[in-house]
């Protein structure tokens, strides 16, 4: 009984691997991108905000040789500040930010697995749909809380660096991958490590879905065997898990350490 059990949670475990992975594998670009989108200065009405050009026969004088009074421009309404400062992609990068972050994993799973069904007549997930619908879910959904921790590690490194790398006449991109980059990583590795591992414990949420994960593997024994004991079994995973993770990102961590 133990031994099937065993190989029973194991299938489970094999599941939310796979969603881990893939939820690592396009999370942790897509927040990056997100971040930039979050750090846009692209403000397409700036224009608004620069002085008109005077006539070239501003400096005329008078018949009697005295100067003509200088014409004052007038100054800018609130609403065309407002809308001269207004980032677009900024704007829409926030929100978006806003609502993931805001509203339950658990309802994102379900609205993006069953959503489609209700709105276009039928699943447009395919045979593993259930296992898309999470990947895409949990992807979008840690991708926002990735997108926070970049964005802090970036604006974390001194300005002063970036503005010396300049002087020196490192270009834009170089100055990211040489100088921010790798001082963003070294300051990110403590809450990123915190959100993938929690990351871990969360793949068990796809059970509302009908995943097979680890959680739903252990679950099952209740319904048909009437036995608890493999849903507590399923912690030594978890910890074996979370152990593995705890170990790779304390190595990481002293790898780093030459930035002190």
């Amino acid at each position: 009984m133990f031994w099937s059990v065993t190989l029973s949670l194991l299938d489970g475990l094999k599941a939310a691997t796979q969603l881990f992975g893939f939820t690592l594998l396009f999370g942790l670009p897509l927040g990056l991108v997100v971040a930039f989108g979050s750090m846009s200065k692209w403000a397409p009405f700036r224009f608004l905000l620069r002085p008109k050009k005077k006539p070239e026969n501003d400096q005329l004088q008078a018949a009697d040789g005295a100067a003509l009074p200088e014409v004052k421009e007038a100054e800018p309404s609130a609403f065309v500040k407002a809308l001269a400062a207004f980032r677009p992609i900024k704007a829409i990068t926030d929100i978006v930010v806003w609502v993931v972050r805001g509203t339950p994993l658990m309802l994102q799973l379900m609205i993006i697995y069953y959503g489609p069904g209700l709105w276009f007549g039928n699943n447009i997930w395919g045979g593993n749909g259930r296992m898309v619908a999470s990947i895409v879910a949990f992807t979008v959904n840690y991708a926002c809380y990735f997108s926070v921790i970049y964005r802090g590690g970036i604006q974390g490194v001194p300005v002063g660096q970036r503005e010396a790398a300049q002087v020196l006449g490192l270009t834009r991109r170089q100055i990211f991958f040489k100088i921010t980059l790798l001082q963003m990583i070294k300051r990110i590795v403590p809450p990123m490590s915190n959100e993938i591992i929690t990351l871990v414990k969360d793949t068990s949420l796809a059970r509302i879905i009908a995943v097979t994960e680890l959680i739903k593997a252990g679950e099952s024994y209740i319904k048909l065997s009437g036995i608890t004991w493999p849903l507590f079994y399923t912690g030594v995973f978890y910890l074996v898990f979370v152990g593995i993770l705890t170990i790779l990102f304390n190595f990481i961590e002293r790898k780093l350490s030459y930035f002190r």
